[in-house]
C-alpha cells in the first residue's frame, strides 16, 4: 500500500511540474492561455474587492475627516476674524460718511454769515463737575481755542466753551440746564433769554411785556459784548407753544432747539465773527408742505332706459 501510495504522489509531482513547465513555455511564446486564466480569478475576485472597499471606504472617510477637520475650523476661525474687521470698518466708515455730511453742513453754515471756525471732532459726551450736559472736543487752544466762544453744528448753536486745554475743549451744551442765551425773533428786535432744560426743549422769557411771539416765530442768537461768548445771527430753535399766564409780567414760551445732541459727531468753534452782523441770514428755510395728491373721479351716466 504505502509503495503504490507514493507512487501515486510521484506522478502526480512529476505531472504538475510537466504543466507548469508546459503553461510557461505557451505563455513566453504569446498564447493567451494564461491571459484568460487571469481575467477569469479577476472576474472571479471583483465582486470581493469591491465588498471589501465598501467596506474599508466609511473608515478612510472618517479619517480623512479627522484629518482636515483641524484645517476647517483654522478657516473658519479665520472666516469669523476677517468678517468681524469688515463689519468694523463698514461701521467706521458709516461714522466718517455721516460726520463728512455734518462737517459741509458747518462750513454752508459758518461760511453764509462769515464766521471764522475751527473744526473739531466729538470725542465723549457726558456731565462734568460743573455741568451736567457736555462734550468733550479734540481742539483747544494749541487750534486758537479760547473759554467763553460759541460752538455750532450743522443745525445751529451747540452751547459754549467752558474749558480750552491744549489738544482738548470741554463745550456746554445748550441743553443744560444752567445754560442761558440772549436770543431774537427773527425778523424784529424783540428779545429775551432761553434756558436749557436737560433736553431739546428750551424756555424762552420774553423781557418786555409789549412783546407778542408766536408759534413758529424762529429765534436767533442775539450776540454778546465782543462777541463772547456767543456771536449773532446763529440758530437756536423755533417756538413750539406759548404760556399765556394770568398775571404774568412777560411773555414765555417753549422752544424746540435745532440741534440734535445725540448725534453730535463734529461741531466748530466760532473763534472770530464777521464784521458785518449775519442778521436773518441763517434763518432755516421753512419745511413746504407734502402736497396732497388729488383724484379725478369721472361720473357717466347710466343710459336712459327704453320702453
Amino acid at each position: 500500500m504505502r509503495k503504490g501510495s507514493e507512487g501515486r504522489n510521484r506522478l502526480l509531482l512529476i505531472t504538475l511540474v510537466i504543466t507548469a513547465l508546459f503553461l510557461i513555455t505557451l505563455d513566453l511564446r504569446g498564447v493567451g492561455l494564461l491571459n484568460g486564466a487571469r481575467q477569469g480569478t479577476q472576474t472571479i475576485l471583483t465582486p470581493f474587492q469591491r465588498a471589501g472597499n465598501v467596506v474599508v471606504a466609511p473608515f478612510k472617510n472618517f479619517l480623512s475627516d479627522i484629518t482636515h477637520l483641524g484645517r476647517s475650523r483654522a478657516q473658519i476661525e479665520r472666516l469669523r476674524a476677517d468678517n468681524a474687521k469688515l463689519e468694523v470698518q463698514l461701521l467706521n466708515r458709516a461714522n466718517a460718511d455721516a460726520q463728512l455730511i455734518q462737517l459741509k453742513s458747518i462750513l454752508n453754515l459758518a461760511g453764509t454769515a462769515g464766521y471764522k471756525i475751527v473744526n473739531a471732532r466729538v470725542i465723549s459726551q457726558g456731565s462734568s463737575q460743573s455741568f451736567s450736559q457736555v462734550i468733550t472736543i479734540d481742539a483747544g487752544t494749541t487750534a486758537g481755542i479760547k473759554t467763553n466762544m460759541t460752538v455750532i453744528s450743522q443745525s445751529g448753536l451747540t452751547g459754549v466753551v467752558k474749558e480750552a486745554y491744549s489738544n482738548s475743549a470741554t463745550i456746554m451744551l445748550a441743553s443744560d440746564p444752567t445754560f442761558r442765551i440772549g436770543v431774537r425773533i427773527a425778523g424784529s428786535q424783540q428779545i429775551g433769554i432761553l434756558s436749557g432744560r436737560g433736553n431739546r426743549s428750551a424756555s424762552l422769557q420774553l423781557l418786555d411785556n409789549q412783546t407778542s411771539v408766536k408759534v413758529g416765530d424762529i429765534l436767533l442768537s442775539r450776540g454778546s459784548v465782543s462777541n463772547r461768548p456767543f456771536v449773532p445771527g446763529v440758530p437756536v430753535g423755533y417756538v413750539t407753544a406759548i404760556d399765556n399766564s394770568a398775571g404774568a409780567i412777560a411773555q414765555s414760551a417753549t422752544v424746540h432747539l435745532y440741534t440734535d445732541f445725540s448725534i453730535l459727531g463734529v461741531v466748530a468753534v466760532v473763534i472770530a465773527a464777521p464784521v458785518i452782523n449775519p442778521g436773518d441770514a441763517l434763518v432755516p428755510a421753512k419745511p413746504q408742505p407734502t402736497p396732497v395728491p388729488t383724484v379725478t373721479i369721472y361720473v357717466t351716466p347710466s343710459p336712459t332706459p327704453t320702453n
